[in-house]
């Protein structure tokens, strides 16, 4: 009997263990100290969260979240282009007197680098908690005001910097599957409705200290570098609800939100009656990170439905995003 018990106590799964400052109906907010510039993210990063995290993978199939970027790429209007030059080339350091030991080097050595002039906020990144302000004082997460931390050289708290290395348990919600689309049509809104009836289809939930992500289907028209607009923003307004996002955040403990689309929110809230009321709900009043356009075609074609989440982001200081970046997921 005492070893069957044992081993019904090993086959059933652990209760997840509440995040650190999540309360169920309220959700994160501003609950880490005055100082803080993690938010919910703090949630993740003790080590025991990260050993429980490593421990969901099954196959060790890796997946890349990251789509390829160049100035060719759909962005939003809003975000100054990419722009890749060559700044060294084999026949420049040949040639230019300035470097004037590689014109008779003995091996005719030579070599190649670019200047990159890009937004922080293209391509696969995750918006950092300083990315959106409101208010007259245009104040950020944790109270941070622009007469204080802000400037021409970048913010200085909850910049892209602080966001930590992120190791956590992650889910995929396909709406799209759900909806039996491609793609979902443009303004598509996701209330909580199509959350709860996609994890139901998909027999997963998201538990407290899970990173959610969400499918519309934009992004199987990326292509090489995302260069057919026209494709990409007929669906790629569809997105979170205000009231979708509350019921991940304040109902599961969700953790980061992201999508396959450039600003994880329906373009128009039908119910909202102002722009981007998800961004400022997650990122100014709730500390939740928005991961945008993670590649998320893979995991749904396999039914890869719950993961293992990675990323790291550059560690340019005053950056309000972690842009250009590469995160994987692991099953």
């Amino acid at each position: 009997m005492v070893r069957l018990l044992l081993a019904l106590c090993l086959l059933t799964p652990l209760p997840a263990q509440t995040p650190k400052g999540w309360t169920k109906g309220k959700g994160f907010g501003w609950v880490y100290g005055p100082e803080d510039e993690v938010g919910a993210l703090n949630a993740v990063k003790d080590p025991a969260q990260v050993l429980a995290a490593l421990k969901t993978v099954k196959t060790g199939k890796v997946y890349d979240l990251g789509v390829p970027l160049d100035a060719t790429s759909y962005k939003w209007p809003g975000h100054s282009p990419t722009s890749v030059i060559s700044f060294r080339t084999p026949f420049g350091v040949k040639t230019q007197k300035d470097v004037a030991p590689f014109a008779n080097h003995p091996s005719a050595m030579a070599w190649h680098s670019c200047a990159l002039f890009i937004s922080d906020n293209l391509g696969t990144q995750i918006d950092g908690l300083g990315h959106i302000t409101v208010g007259a004082d245009d104040h950020w997460y944790n109270g941070f005001k622009e007469k204080d931390h802000g400037g021409n050289f970048g913010i200085r708290k909850a910049d892209a910097d602080k966001i930590p290395p992120i190791i956590a348990r992650a889910v995929l919600i396909d709406v799209a599957a759900l909806m039996g689309v491609d793609a979902l049509p443009s303004n598509f809104p996701i209330t909580s409705k199509e959350l709860q009836d996609a994890l139901a289809r998909q027999k997963v939930d998201v538990e407290p200290g899970d990173i959610v992500m969400i499918r519309t289907g934009t992004l199987r028209y990326w292509g090489a570098s995302g260069a057919d607009h026209a494709k990409i923003a007929e669906h790629d307004s569809a997105g979170l609800t205000l009231e979708g996002a509350k019921w991940l955040v304040e109902q599961k403990g969700a953790v980061l939100i992201g999508a396959d689309t450039s600003g994880v929110e329906v373009g128009n809230d039908p119910k909202v009656g102002y722009p981007n009321p998800v961004h400022q709900y997650l990122l100014v009043e709730q500390g939740v990170h928005i991961g945008e356009f993670h590649n998320l075609e893979a995991l749904a074609r396999d039914k890869v439905y719950r993961f293992l989440y990675m990323a790291v982001t550059n560690r340019i200081r005053g950056a309000v995003a972690g842009t250009a970046m590469r995160p994987i997921a692991i099953h």
